[in-house]
């Protein structure tokens, strides 16, 4: 077993226990009004807002990442657009100046006293505050897929991971013919579109540099549709068709033996495992929320995701505790467009509850994920809660774009950088007035 899973099983104790081992001088006490947990896309969206709300310094941001990357872009650097450099900013630059950043993980809270803890013991005083944590590559529970991550020659990479994306377009690179699969795990994950796309890039890539006939290509899916809505996912199974990518339902990877090429993926039904050979393996790791939610059970659901309602965003037992993004349990796709539209629900929400009135804002589960179907077309999916398409634009988006796919290499990440972060972008419901005002 890799050091690294050997790590994070060494101890069952809880962090929040063990944290108290660290030295009082060297702890500190904060105290806020707000708490934001985590300066990923939510963290920061929610940060701008109340910062400009609220009296300097009363938002403190709990982070521990010296970077910030735009996430949705490492499929394209998967294919070989960007670089990973494209997508990374420090994480200074995207926190508001009024905020409070502590640079440390967050390890415990007691949202009885509102106290929360740090990983190095300091301890933050809160009125509310807002989860935002994300979600983390779960490696370990696939054998053997750290060590085939990290050796250059054994043909396997993932797109979800800032140190790993840029090494997808050099085993495309390396690829001279054969088996090349890609997968999707039987958890939670964020942008759940983006092992497909990869593969349809993927594909494109290698007709483009002549590879096309000499490959074989598979995409081993846990689910058991190709996507989550009707419409898109009929329109997949079109692309499928014309790539000739087969495609496998039910199908999760168990292992990764680098050594022989080998995959070992089980049935999620029958549970017969089968063992496949391969040349280019890209896997899409399972996911879990990080150790703080995992560790705090007052707070989350069985799985370790926060118990927030999936209208109002406030959590179900605690009203001074909200949720955002990938670490909720709500059941939308976890995608930054998500993040764009809860972040004006739950902004008014908790501004409604700090003036103790109830929370009147629903969210409907927006969300959107541009499937890329190769270097220049596009599928944009929207939709809401129970799959119900909600679309921005005046034509089909169902249909491949080459306007969408534009949308998505460049004007996404301007929204992202320049208005989402800073609190000025709830998602594209002003721009489907605009330019869709029939819309239903």
């Amino acid at each position: 077993m890799n050091l690294l899973c050997k790590i994070t099983s060494v101890s069952t104790l809880p962090r929040c226990l063990r944290s108290f081992s660290v030295s009082a001088l060297n702890n500190k006490d904060y105290s806020c009004k707000l708490l934001v947990v985590g300066g990923g896309s939510g963290g920061c969206t929610i940060a701008a807002k109340f910062a400009r709300r609220l009296k300097k310094d009363s938002v403190i941001v709990l982070e521990p990442s010296s970077e910030h990357f735009y996430q949705p872009l490492f499929t394209l650097v998967g294919a070989g657009v960007f670089k990973v450099n494209d997508t990374r900013r420090l994480e200074q630059s995207v926190l508001p100046d009024k905020a409070i950043w502590v640079r440390d993980y967050a390890e415990c809270v007691n949202p009885e006293r509102n106290i929360m803890t740090t990983k190095q013991g300091h301890v933050i005083h809160y009125e509310y505050v807002v989860i935002a944590v994300g979600l983390n590559n779960d490696y370990c529970k696939v054998p053997g897929l750290i060590e085939a991550l990290q050796d250059k020659e054994s043909g396997v990479s993932t797109i979800f991971s800032s140190q790993y994306c840029e090494k997808t377009f050099e085993d495309m690179q390396k690829f001279k013919g054969g088996e090349a699969i890609y997968t999707f795990p039987d958890s939670p994950i964020k942008c759940p579109g983006a092992p497909q796309k990869i593969c349809y890039l993927t594909e494109s890539y290698f007709t483009k540099t002549g590879l096309r006939s000499k490959a074989n290509i598979t995409y081993n899916t846990c689910l058991p549709v190709i996507f989550g809505v009707k419409k898109y996912a009929d329109a997949l199974m079109k692309v499928v068709e014309k790539k000739k990518i087969n495609v496998n339902y039910r199908t999760v990877l168990k292992e990764v033996r680098s050594d022989k090429k080998e995959a070992v993926f089980i049935n999620a039904d029958d549970k017969k495992e089968t063992t496949v050979p391969y040349n280019l393996l890209h896997v899409t790791p399972p996911m879990k929320t990080p150790d703080f939610l995992q560790n705090n059970k007052d707070i989350t659901d069985a799985a370790g995701f926060l118990q927030i309602d999936k209208y109002t965003l406030q959590h179900v037992k605690y009203p001074n505790i909200y949720g955002i993004g990938d670490c909720t349990n709500t059941p939308n796709s976890k995608t930054a467009a998500a993040i764009a539209k809860q972040s004006y629900v739950l902004e008014q929400n908790l501004l409604s509850t700090m003036q103790k009135d109830n929370p009147s804002q629903k969210y409907d589960g927006y969300g959107a994920c541009p499937l890329l179907t190769s270097y220049h077309t596009c599928i944009l999916a929207e939709f809401l809660y129970d799959g119900i398409p909600r679309e921005t634009m005046p034509f089909n988006q169902a249909r491949e774009s080459v306007i969408a796919y534009y949308m998505k290499k460049n004007l996404f990440p301007l929204l992202y950088w320049s208005f989402m972060l800073k609190g000025y972008y709830n998602g594209p419901e002003f721009v489907r007035k605009i330019i869709n005002p029939f819309a239903k």
